[in-house]
């Protein structure tokens, strides 16, 4: 077996402020993993110039018609399908839009399938499986930085043309060297060592928000800051959604449930009350020439 040299992996390093944790009372322990919680921020706030990069190609593929495809092992792999699986209730996209890729598929999102981190293989024939194209880009979510899984995705996606980033939180690894946009954000050692679901889980979770919500918004999704393409699944969002026409456009409660119903969608009730607009037809129109975005849909017709 082919060992690891684990000694140069910056979140394998040990944490000197927590090296007496195990002897520790509650409260001292809950306010050191607080602590060492708290520069997570500032690491992501260190790595803020990478990921406006990244937000901006992932805004490109999306306006293009292409899909976020975030790929990963373990709790890395687990993140990226959290993250895609947010975004359809959110923002009303399909889900094939953002996609999570886990390595040893479904299975691996409640049980540990380590072992098959260790393929490159087993990343090509997944991503192939997902139909990867020159349209989309791909989002390699790493702690270590090292995963071969990863590496194999990214090396493939590079050869056939596709977009390619990555999150890691350890410094000068092989997973930013292989993709085109790397995003690094060194959250230091763990509180416990080598266990990457704590800052470096924390850090990559914030990433994964702020490249998706914010590539979210410059694709219209948004308007001020409300979610206008929310799923109305349950009441709770059904209410929310009445909330957000009213809160937009002053209607009503009642006048914003009529809409709601009419339309069923929060976006063409708003555009509907904003724009004086009745027809479902010239709605839907007006906001595919302008990518559903309600602001310059307005603009169009002012």
């Amino acid at each position: 077996m082919k060992m690891v040299d684990i000694s140069k992996i910056t979140t394998e390093t040990r944490n000197e402020k927590t090296k007496n944790i195990d002897v520790l009372t509650t409260r001292e322990i809950v306010t050191l993993i607080n602590e060492e919680d708290k520069k997570v921020a500032y690491a992501v706030e260190l790595a803020m110039d990478q990921i406006v990069t990244v937000v901006d190609q992932i805004t490109e593929v999306f306006q293009k018609g292409g899909r976020l495809i975030y790929i990963g092992a373990g709790t890395s792999g687990r993140l990226g399908v959290l993250d895609a699986s947010e975004c359809p209730p959110t923002y009303g996209v399909s889900p094939d839009m953002v996609v999570g890729i886990i390595a040893g598929g479904d299975h691996a999102l409640r049980f540990a399938v380590e072992s098959v981190e260790d393929s490159k293989k087993e990343a090509v024939k997944d991503l192939k499986n997902h139909n990867l194209s020159e349209k989309d880009i791909l989002i390699g979510i790493a702690a270590s930085g090292r995963t071969p899984y990863v590496i194999g995705a990214l090396e493939y996606a590079n050869s056939i043309g596709v977009k390619t980033a990555c999150i890691t939180t350890s410094v000068n690894s092989l997973v930013a060297k292989a993709a085109k946009y790397p995003i690094e954000a060194i959250t230091g050692p763990e509180v416990v060592t080598g266990s990457t679901r704590m800052k470096s889980g924390t850090a990559q979770k914030m990433i994964a928000n702020i490249l998706t919500t914010s590539s979210m918004i410059k694709i219209g999704k948004v308007y001020e800051n409300l979610m206008i393409d929310v799923k109305m699944s349950n009441e709770k969002l059904i209410s929310r959604a009445q909330r957000i026409i009213v809160d937009i456009t002053g209607v009503t409660a009642e006048v914003a449930m009529k809409y709601l119903k009419k339309y069923d969608s929060v976006k063409y009730a708003i555009f509907a009350i904003m724009s004086n607009i009745e027809e479902y037809d010239k709605i839907q129109e007006l906001l595919e020439e302008n990518q559903g975005n309600i602001r310059k849909s307005l603009q169009k017709i002012k």
